[in-house]
């Protein structure tokens, strides 16, 4: 079985039939029109791949992506500290898709180096990647919005609460940090984002192994290896197209939909649809055909609501059902 995972597929009907309208989907049409749809509630998207590797929640992303980076296990306390650019529009400050900065090695050592002092009080800067940034924990930290739910969207200051204060405190100094350091004065210069910010979540210590019926799991997200790593399952990134291979049961995400729908870019989402469906779905209806693939199971999370859409090769003989819109199976539930 291949259990492909694709956040982003769910938006209202008709922004999903505006936005699909004229792409060439004959595998994803034909698949939706002979598989099985389930509709579910709200799903995060990490949160239900964390289901499907059988990891119990709330993820402590920043341990988990660590293994992923070829660090051992520990049972210290971690906290993901990632470099962001706040921009302002209209009246708030919104959270930038974080790959936009494209940092260099070179950039980010330099910034964390001169971070490191006024993170010290709460723990240890630990540079994994360019983009991805840890801190080793002094003490347990309160619990912050997730990154990638927050992407596109206004930014909500801080709770007053006092578990807040040194946090509240520690990113303001931060930023001023950032401000006035060469590093961005030279991205300036050269008319790239600058990194103003760093975004505090997904902290917290590496829980117990448990056990999981798939055994590959392919996904870009370092925190999803890492679960994978864990649970001592085969890990890599996602390849560039699918590829049936003999006895195996692969959970993969297919995340290039999940940026383009938080920001509203219309033609990148069009475009990683279309890769969607001749790098996935036309291969895994291929391999259907021919033997060498079970049964598909294609989950979309969604913040209104979940699908899941079935399909195996007994399913793909009924001829007599129709392939199927888009936007009839993947529209957002209405708000309530």
């Amino acid at each position: 079985m291949l259990t492909l995972v694709v956040p982003g597929l769910i938006w209202p009907r008709q922004a999903l039939a505006d936005l699909s309208g004229g792409l060439p989907l004959p595998a994803f049409s034909l698949l939706l029109g002979r598989g099985r749809l389930q509709p579910g509630p709200a799903a995060d998207t990490t949160a239900m791949l964390a289901g499907s590797l059988g990891v119990a929640g709330p993820l402590p992303a920043a341990a988990l992506r660590r293994l992923a980076f070829g660090h051992a296990a520990d049972d210290a306390e971690w906290l993901c500290l990632d470099p962001v650019r706040l921009r302002f529009e209209e009246r708030s400050l919104v959270l930038d898709d974080p790959r936009a900065l494209a940092l260099e090695a070179a950039e980010a050592e330099a910034l964390a180096m001169a971070l490191a002092p006024t993170f010290a009080a709460l723990g240890e800067l630990d540079v994994l990647a360019p983009q991805t940034w840890n801190l080793r924990l002094s003490a347990s930290s309160p619990s912050f919005a997730e990154l990638e739910q927050s992407l596109g969207r206004a930014v909500v200051p801080l709770p007053v609460q006092p578990a807040y204060s040194a946090w509240r405190q520690t990113l303001n100094e931060a930023q001023m940090v950032l401000h006035a350091h060469p590093v961005n004065q030279a991205r300036e210069a050269a008319g790239k984002p600058l990194v103003n910010s760093l975004w505090p979540w997904g902290g917290g210590r590496l829980p117990a192994p448990t056990s999981s019926h798939h055994d590959r799991v392919w996904s870009a997200d370092p925190v999803v290896r890492g679960m994978a790593q864990m649970q001592q399952i085969d890990a890599n990134t996602l390849p560039a197209a699918y590829a049936a291979g003999p006895g195996k049961s692969i959970l993969a995400c297919f995340d290039e939909l999940a940026a383009p729908s938080h920001l509203g870019d219309a033609l990148a989402w069009r475009d990683a649809l279309l890769r969607l469906e001749s790098a996935w779905l036309a291969p895994a209806l291929a391999a259907m055909r021919s033997g060498q693939l079970d049964s598909l199971r294609l989950l979309a999370p969604g913040e209104r609501n979940s699908v899941e859409l079935l399909v195996d090769r007994t399913g793909l003989w009924k001829f007599w059902r129709k392939p199927r819109p888009l936007a009839d199976a993947f529209a957002a539930a209405k708000a309530p």
